[in-house]
């Protein structure tokens, strides 16, 4: 049983770093966190979004899944999930450069980080999506496989593959952060802003309009 459940864990780590590396908001906030606070904000991005997933779990599991498969729920948090995507990419956009890059570890930073992984998870109407289909089914064959240990083995991959990408991530960026002259670090502000309000327009487009 313990190399099914290792295996079943390979699994959904693979399935989960298929997913993180599709570019979405996510990654776009990862990037911006990490210019401005260094490679922390890649786990703390990553963290803010464990607690969007195990929210979305905790009702799976209480059966109100059909919520997150309803049409007209899924319209509002495309309308104002896109909205604030907008809002977030505009002030993204227009954010100074900074005159002194601030030290890793401040506390404030941290609750932003974590906050910027919660948003731009439960704004984007695909997370639940996934959850809804991939994820439950997932969560699913977890139990049926061994229980509460199955449940824990899809985490620790799911979880596994979140957390290697956006520290990845993070850290790349964050290395360059000290080398980026402020019309270069400006434009890739101004880039990542286009990219989430852009993100912002085709979810309002895709889930609402349509």
């Amino acid at each position: 049983m313990w190399i099914e459940i290792i295996f079943f864990a390979v699994a959904s780590f693979w399935v989960g770093l298929s997913g993180a590396m599709v570019p979405g908001p996510m990654l776009t906030v990862t990037i911006s966190d990490s210019m401005k606070k260094g490679s922390k904000a890649g786990p703390l991005v990553v963290f803010g979004h464990y607690i969007a997933e195990v929210t979305i779990m905790i009702l799976l599991v209480l059966g109100l899944g059909w919520v997150i498969k309803s049409e007209i729920v899924t319209m509002i948090i495309g309308g104002v999930g896109g909205l604030m995507l907008i809002y977030i990419g505009y002030t993204m956009a227009k954010s100074p450069v900074p005159e002194e890059i601030p030290a890793e570890g401040d506390h404030g930073e941290t609750r932003g980080s974590i906050i910027s992984g919660i948003l731009s998870s439960v704004s984007n109407p695909y997370f639940y999506l996934w959850w809804a289909t991939v994820g439950w089914a997932f969560l699913l064959k977890g139990i049926e496989l061994a229980g509460i240990f199955g449940v824990l083995s899809f985490l620790v991959g799911h979880w596994g593959a979140d957390l290697s990408w956006y520290s990845l991530v993070s850290f790349f960026t964050s290395k360059g952060r000290h080398m980026l002259p402020g019309k270069r670090y400006r434009i890739i502000m101004i880039v990542c802003g286009v990219f989430l309000v852009s993100m912002g327009f085709y979810f309002i487009y895709s889930t609402v309009l349509i």
